[in-house]
């Protein structure tokens, strides 16, 4: 009877949602960091047409690494646009368990800019994953015009339910406003309190 109780427990214990109680939480500060928490898994729309380098290290706006996204508009396989999530635990769409919980958290800053300047970027998002376990809530910024130098950008979520996220960052974009596709970059991404 023991053996079975500690079992449940350990099994209820791993699904829990864990709350963090650092000043920061990242979704991405450099390639292969401990500190990094959700993975870009939740590719979408025309995805064929991305290539990611998460280990891009020329004039990164932080640290040794940064994330170069390029977008192949003239391969567009047909939905006219693409995107990714990074999710926790990878490829969750809301099926799976996980997640964590950032209530404590009032804003999500991400570093930004594109290769040309121009880059029309839709929208940057937290959340929105639906499921079972999806997400408890979700904001969005955009449509953001990237410059071709590094910027701040903040996502507030003072006023929201951030308490179960999987879906810890999102960025989207449309073939029709990047008819001849782009490249971007991004550094830096982190819920702080």
């Amino acid at each position: 009877m023991k053996r079975t109780t500690l079992v449940l427990l350990i099994c209820a214990a791993s699904v829990a949602v864990a709350k963090p109680t650092t000043e920061a939480f990242y979704v991405y500060s450099d390639k292969g960091a401990p500190t990094n928490h959700f993975a870009p898994s939740g590719w979408m729309g025309s995805y064929q047409s991305l290539k990611l380098n998460d280990a891009y290290n020329k004039d990164c706006e932080d640290g040794k690494t940064c994330i170069q996204w390029k977008y192949d508009a003239a391969n567009d396989a047909g939905s006219g646009w693409a995107g990714v999530f990074w999710q926790w635990p990878p490829n969750n769409w809301g099926e799976k368990p996980g997640g964590f919980d950032l209530s404590n958290f009032k804003r999500l800053t991400f570093w930004a800019k594109g290769e040309q300047g121009g880059e029309n970027i839709h929208e940057f998002k937290v959340g929105g994953i639906t499921g079972e376990h999806g997400d408890s809530d979700e904001m969005s910024i955009g449509p953001i015009v990237l410059t071709k130098t590094w910027k701040k950008y903040t996502i507030d979520l003072a006023d929201k339910n951030f308490s179960h996220v999987i879906g810890g960052f999102c960025w989207s974009a449309s073939r029709d406003d990047n008819p001849n596709g782009f490249t971007f970059y991004l550094d830096e991404i982190r819920f702080e309190k």
